[in-house]
């Protein structure tokens, strides 16, 4: 692996630096309401890209009412099923007998448990 032989200077940092700079952001008018906004982005003003609305309350209400009836269909079959669901869950929970609690019981700490041996002491020589 390269490993640089001194070390890079302040000046030679800076000016290493002196190109990384942050730009200002592409905007552009609405072509609506003519409020300034990011390029390739909707208005947050009224909601439009290139003219046209995007936010499906801004549409047309033909074309709400079309989404809303597409729509219905899948609802009902989701309650459908759901209810469905619960009275699987009501019978499965009736077929069940009466579970029988029983505590767990801990084994007790021996009392009887001999402590372990203390290693030998070592006696000191004197020299008499």
């Amino acid at each position: 692996m390269a490993v640089p032989k001194k070390r890079t200077g302040h000046s030679a940092q800076g000016h290493r630096r002196s190109n990384w700079k942050a730009t200002k952001p592409a905007t552009s008018k609405c072509q609506k309401c003519g409020e300034l906004t990011l390029a390739h982005t909707v208005c947050t003003a009224c909601g439009s890209y290139k003219g046209q609305p995007v936010r499906l309350a801004d549409k047309q209400p033909a074309a709400a009412t079309k989404a809303a009836a597409i729509t219905a269909p899948k609802i009902e079959a989701k309650v459908e099923t759901a209810a469905a669901e619960t009275e699987i869950k009501e019978v499965k929970e009736a077929k069940k007998p009466a579970a029988k609690k029983t505590a767990a019981k801990k084994p007790a700490a021996k009392a009887d448990a001999k402590p372990k041996a203390a290693a030998p002491k070592k006696e000191k020589k004197t020299n008499n």
